[in-house]
């Protein structure tokens, strides 16, 4: 997938303002930002279902939203919410979802099989698709969503309303998809989830504003990552963040995580700062993580009035 310029604009609003992205083959690619961002307004550009103002889009070697017909055969596409038919068993919802894709009987019936097998529905296939766990209903949507064979997959915050075992297991089935050949493009707001992804973006009110492995992210707040201990953690908080280049300070424990907008003697100048406010503190450097990337990357930017 490339795609270069995008943009869309609803009425005065930029939703998304001129989003460059490249997503490899076979990798779980994860789409980050705050809420109102443009995420989903970005994926559903991306599958043709919104036109953009601006831009161009080549998805599977398509243009789009010239070629959406041709791509929708393509792609699976799988939402927050949970959008199969309650009333219907979980084999009728297979059934019904091959159907839709225009699978022949004798083939939807072979692939209905395999994904039962796979997604362990095989003594849940008579029971009504309301009546399963959260966990089993996000299964069971991810199994639609793919009935197709697609191969490319959008997932728009798959796993917002299961428990982390369940998440877990879905994201295990998320890279079998991976190393049989799919590409997934997946919005999501848990960091722990982002860290699993080959390459992640973050938008930030419909700019990109970060784009890289976890690890490169990561690795670009060298010596911006501080952990100070303080017998008086919250004093020292309040300190911290009147301090001049501190973008957040996070109590976890009875620690306080600071993010620095630079490097430059970052250690040094904190305790000094904590020094000079008369508390006694221990700073020490800490490795970056990638919920500091989402900090750094979405604080600190001017708001859309600001900057206008």
């Amino acid at each position: 997938m490339r795609v270069r310029g995008l943009t869309k604009r609803f009425g005065a609003l930029v939703a998304v303002d001129n989003v460059d992205l490249d997503v490899p083959r076979r990798n779980v690619y994860g789409f980050l930002g705050p809420n109102g961002s443009g995420k989903s307004t970005t994926i559903r550009m991306l599958c043709g279902l919104l036109t953009p103002d601006a831009g161009d889009i080549d998805v599977l070697g398509l243009r789009i939203p010239e070629q959406a017909e041709q791509l929708r055969k393509r792609i699976g596409y799988m939402t927050q919410k949970f959008s199969l038919f309650e009333d219907l068993t979980v084999r009728e919802n297979l059934e019904f979802l091959a159907a839709v894709q225009d699978i022949p009987r004798r083939a939807a019936r072979q692939r209905i099989d395999e994904l039962v097998e796979q997604y362990r529905f095989q003594d849940r296939q008579k029971q009504l698709a309301g009546t399963l766990s959260g966990g089993q209903k996000q299964r069971l949507a991810l199994a639609g969503a793919v009935i197709h064979a697609p191969e490319l997959l959008f997932l728009d915050e798959p796993t917002s309303a299961v428990d982390p075992e369940s998440r877990r297991d879905f994201w295990e089935k998320l890279f079998e998809l991976a190393d049989a050949g799919t590409t997934l493009l997946v919005s999501t707001h848990y960091m722990d989830e982002a860290e699993r992804c080959h390459r992640i973006a973050i938008l930030d009110r419909g700019v990109l504003v970060a784009d890289g492995t976890p690890d490169v992210l990561t690795g670009e707040l060298a010596g911006r990552t501080l952990v100070v201990e303080a017998a008086q953690p919250r004093q020292a908080q309040k300190v911290l963040v009147a301090m001049p280049g501190v973008i957040s300070v996070a109590q976890i424990g009875n620690s306080l995580r600071v993010l620095m907008a630079g490097n430059d003697s970052a250690a040094d100048r904190v305790a000094g700062g904590l020094k000079n406010a008369g508390i006694d503190a221990a700073v020490s450097a800490s490795t970056a993580s990638l919920e500091d990337v989402f900090v750094s990357a979405t604080r600190g930017r001017p708001s859309r009035e600001e900057a206008a």
